[in-house]
């Protein structure tokens, strides 16, 4: 990361002026005023800027960045993802985000920031199972998310398509025809929660049984049912807690499953459960206000679920506008 906060440093003179323009967000505009806005962004940062990447003159080595990435991480599991990546282009290009986003640093960008995935590649969708233990198809890897331009996921995206379809031998043709679906189904799905109301919004999902469903191949299809079984068999606790846990005395704990499941010798069982009871009541004393379905002056006294956050809909109507092609 540091690597990248230096390419961010050099690069930011160099970059287009719509870099460093900060849409305003003082006021709630209206839908049409917004998609007003997100049009005149193109004034600084046309689409046709993102039509070609030139290589700056100071990039930094791909692979020393994945090393820089690999800094505070367990020495003795490296040689684990080394190999994924080993194998092949897309299976270096899966592992290599901080590379990528090294990459997009020195690209124009419209100012409009989203809370993006950050490694938003084709792998890391698929279905899971929601805690109603429904099977839906969305990002299922977040663990680099970060506030960022809302261009970069859908530039490691849709590259993300080229770098799979020539791995797998398809034709250069293949590759832009499953590009051109990607862009065109993000802008005409941005064009589609523009026009939703908040909590329309919020309860959009896309299912994965209407995805099986739409499915031509029979062979694919049977396939798709298999997996979709198996990811609904997931959101059952009561088949899922013994695969992975055991019990030693009166604690339950995860099974170790070596290489990549162990307990470290440093946090034997018991000790990270006292580290995250103490960091969850360190986090009950933060907030200026709490919740109390039981009367006036009552602190709850369990953790509550509460929604991520979403996008404005300043942003969404900003980024709906910029990328409309007519």
């Amino acid at each position: 990361m540091t690597v990248l906060r230096d390419r961010l440093r050099s690069d930011k003179p160099k970059r287009d002026a719509a870099s460093t323009q900060q849409a305003p967000h003082s006021k709630l505009l209206s839908r049409a005023e917004a998609y007003a806005l997100g049009k005149k962004l193109r004034d600084a940062c046309p689409r046709s800027a993102h039509a070609r990447w030139k290589a700056p003159h100071n990039r930094a080595n791909a692979v020393d960045l994945v090393l820089a990435a690999d800094k505070g991480r367990v020495p003795d599991l490296l040689p684990l993802p080394h190999g994924r990546m080993a194998r092949s282009a897309f299976t270096f290009y899966r592992g290599a985000a901080l590379t990528m986003a090294a990459d997009l640093a020195s690209t124009p960008v419209s100012s409009l920031k989203v809370q993006c995935c950050g490694d938003a590649h084709l792998s890391n969708f698929g279905g899971f199972a929601t805690p109603e233990r429904r099977v839906i198809f969305s990002i299922n890897d977040l663990d680099e998310t970060l506030p960022a331009p809302w261009e970069w996921d859908v530039k490691r995206l849709a590259a993300s398509f080229v770098v799979a379809c020539r791995d797998n031998a398809l034709i250069d043709r293949r590759a832009r025809d499953a590009v051109n679906t990607c862009v065109r189904t993000y802008r005409e799905s941005m064009a589609e929660f523009g026009e939703m109301k908040t909590l329309e919004f919020w309860y959009q999902s896309l299912a994965a049984d209407d995805l099986v469903a739409n499915i031509k191949d029979p062979a694919l299809r049977t396939r798709a049912l298999k997996r979709l079984q198996k990811e609904k068999e997931r959101s059952i606790a009561e088949d899922i807690f013994p695969k992975i846990a055991e019990h030693q005395g009166e604690m339950p704990l995860i099974k170790d499953q070596l290489p990549t499941i162990f307990h470290h010798i440093d946090a034997p069982p018991g000790v990270i459960h006292q580290a995250v009871m103490e960091a969850l009541e360190g986090y009950r004393s933060t907030p200026k206000w709490t919740f109390t379905p039981h009367g006036a002056g009552e602190r709850s006294h369990s953790p509550t679920r509460v929604p991520a956050s979403r996008s404005s809909s300043v942003d969404i109507w900003g980024v709906v506008r910029y990328s409309m092609t007519r």
